[in-house]
């Protein structure tokens, strides 16, 4: 069967199998595998053993792994000699589902409605954040073997079962089986489209650092009538350190903090630009108006290109009902940094210590707690497997698929980066209007479809790609 020939084939065959299609969506779908909870231990390994099931029912060799945690799932397809390996990504674990009572119908019960604007949707946990992504790649992984007997390109899954607690004992996982997971690259379903009509491949990360800092002053509360005046007020030393982090133009004032940051190249920069994403389209919604980062950089810079940081929480004195007129004894603030390639973790935590003490009376101190840290990712525009899922995505949507950047983390590519040697291509079918995390998640049946015939073409464009 020729080349072009087969392909239409296997893409004839997702549309007359779609039905079928959703059903082990929606049978995954039901499976309660929520990490952060204890209770459902059980419903997660139920997962593992689900996927690993129906990874072993189109050919593959899979097993289930232990972890330090939640299960992990390894299966295989060798492919055709000479021609590329490639190691899928995916989880199985979902978010808490919590608060229940805003959810329109149960979170375990997938079902296909009407969006407000038309569109045809999945609803259930999971539905998007990561159980219809994975499943895109599954089943075009089927059609591949239903229709041409075996997959155009060697493929390795590695699905884990904590990525939404914080994949802790993942990258152990990966160390410990490194010669199970040998590729030419990574593959890794869990990012977004630019629109609803418009494909995008992720070609850029923040990284990212969290650090807790707390102020110490007197050795314990004080009455504010008898010491206000006289001694330091922590929350008042914690508010003018963390105030003067931003100048007046929105840049970050630590010493060090831009060293190392490049700017986008100049044809990633007019991509960029023609998007023409506006405070109007993007802030608006959310009830805002005016950008709040680098005044001389694009909205659309400031959220996936340029570094950041954020002050997520402070604490200090007192904050119940009423009145307590108290200077506390101390205070505290959760800091988180996004980063980007150039920018080390490390040093950027010295350099935001650095900047703390220096500021601090002689008579106080500060603390200081590492939460996580990740670092930036930043892929090769000029990748040929970037080129092949481009030129794949581009057919299959009949627009141009878009390189752009992620202004949030996923540590694991990092961690392939590290552990494993491996680049990563991030193509997702999401939308921003998907409600993950957040109750009444979904994913567009238009998504999860076309996902399917998107991950067909990219593994038969990948065949030809050079090693």
């Amino acid at each position: 069967m020729a080349e072009l020939t087969k392909l239409q084939a296997v893409l004839d065959h997702v549309d007359a199998d779609f039905n079928n299609s959703l059903a082990r969506l929606f049978e995954l779908l039901r499976i309660k595998s929520i990490s952060a909870e204890p209770a459902f231990a059980a419903d997660c390994k139920a997962a593992a053993d689900h996927l690993a099931g129906d990874l072993a029912s189109i050919g593959l060799a899979a097993d289930v792994r232990p972890t330090g945690g939640h299960p992990a799932i390894v299966a295989r397809s060798n492919g055709a000699a000479g021609r590329p390996h490639v190691l899928f990504y995916g989880h199985y674990d979902v978010q808490p589902v919590d608060p229940l009572n805003l959810w329109n119908r149960p979170p375990f019960e997938p079902v296909i409605a009407d969006h407000a604007d038309g569109r045809k949707i999945i609803v259930a946990r999971g539905a998007e954040d990561d159980k219809g992504q994975l499943m895109t790649f599954v089943e075009a992984c089927r059609a591949w073997k239903s229709v041409a007997g075996q997959l155009p390109v060697g493929v390795t899954f590695v699905i884990e079962g904590e990525e939404e607690v914080g994949s802790k004992n993942f990258p152990r996982f990966l160390e410990q089986h490194q010669a199970d997971l040998k590729a030419d690259f990574a593959l890794v379903c869990d990012t977004g489209m630019w629109d609803p009509n418009t494909p995008a491949i992720t070609t850029s990360l923040r990284g990212l650092l969290y650090e807790e800092v707390r102020i110490k002053a007197a050795n314990r509360d004080l009455h504010s009538g008898l010491f206000g005046g006289g001694a330091q007020n922590p929350i008042r030393i914690l508010t003018r350190i963390l105030g003067n982090i931003h100048d007046e133009n929105g840049r970050i004032t630590i010493p060090g903090f831009y060293e190392g940051v490049k700017d986008l190249p100049p044809e990633i920069f007019a991509q960029w630009k023609n998007l023409n994403l506006s405070a109007e389209s993007f802030l608006k919604p959310i009830g805002l108006s005016i950008p709040a980062g680098e005044k001389d950089r694009l909205l659309i810079e400031q959220l996936f290109s340029r570094p950041t940081c954020d002050i997520n929480g402070i604490i200090g004195g007192y904050t119940g009902e009423g009145s307590k007129t108290v200077i506390p004894a101390e205070a505290s603030a959760k800091v988180s940094f996004r980063l980007v390639e150039g920018q080390q973790p490390d040093k950027i935590r010295k350099a935001f210590r650095d900047y703390v003490h220096a500021r601090l009376p002689a008579d106080c101190k500060a603390e200081f707690e590492d939460h996580s840290s990740a670092p930036a990712v930043a892929l090769d525009w000029n990748m040929k497997p970037l080129a092949a899922a481009r030129r794949a995505l581009t057919e299959e949507w009949n627009r141009e698929a878009l390189l752009i950047g992620s202004g949030g983390s996923i540590p694991i590519v990092a961690d392939f980066k590290r552990v494993l040697g491996l680049d990563t291509v991030l193509v997702g079918f999401g939308l921003d209007d998907d409600n993950i995390h957040s109750p009444n998640e979904k994913y567009d049946l238009k998504s999860f479809h076309k996902g399917i015939r998107s991950w067909v073409r990219i593994l038969g464009a990948l065949a030809e790609a050079p090693r």
